[in-house]
C-alpha cells in the first residue's frame, strides 16, 4: 500500500530553507569582517607611513580618511603616538585605527549588545 507523499518535500524545505539563509547570511557576516579587518590593518600600515615620513597629525588623519573605503567613514576612529609635538626623528609612531562593525545575522546582532569594534594599528620609525 502506497501512501500519498505530494507535500513532503514542501514540508522539507520549509524546515530546512530558514537554517540554509541563516547559514548564508552568517557566512556573508564574516565575509565583510574579514574584509573590513584587512582594509583597516593595510590603511594602519599606509597612515603610518606618512606619519613616520614627519607630515602633521592632521595629515595623517586626513589621509587615513581618504584611503579607508568604509560605508560610515565618520565613524573611523584614528589615534596617533606620539602627538605631532613628541615626535623626533629615530623615534617610533604608531597609528591606531577603530570602526564599529554592524551584523547582519539576526540572531548574532541579538547576541552583542553593541556593535563589534575592528581594531589595528601599526607602528614604525620616524626618519
Amino acid at each position: 500500500m502506497r501512501r500519498d507523499e505530494r507535500g513532503q518535500s514542501l514540508v522539507e524545505t520549509a524546515l530546512v530553507l530558514p537554517v540554509l539563509l541563516l547559514l548564508l547570511v552568517g557566512i556573508l557576516d564574516f565575509g565583510r569582517i574579514m574584509y573590513s579587518y584587512a582594509h583597516l590593518h593595510m590603511a594602519a600600515q599606509e597612515t603610518v607611513r606618512v606619519g613616520g615620513l614627519g607630515k602633521s597629525d592632521f595629515e595623517v588623519t586626513a589621509f587615513a580618511r581618504d584611503y579607508v573605503q568604509l560605508n560610515e567613514i565618520d565613524q573611523l576612529a584614528i589615534s596617533i603616538s606620539p602627538g605631532e609635538a613628541g615626535r623626533v626623528a629615530g623615534d617610533y609612531i604608531t597609528v591606531k585605527l577603530e570602526y564599529p562593525y554592524q551584523f547582519f545575522t539576526p540572531f548574532i546582532s541579538s547576541l552583542f549588545s553593541s556593535s563589534l569594534t575592528i581594531k589595528a594599528e601599526s607602528t614604525i620609525r620616524v626618519e
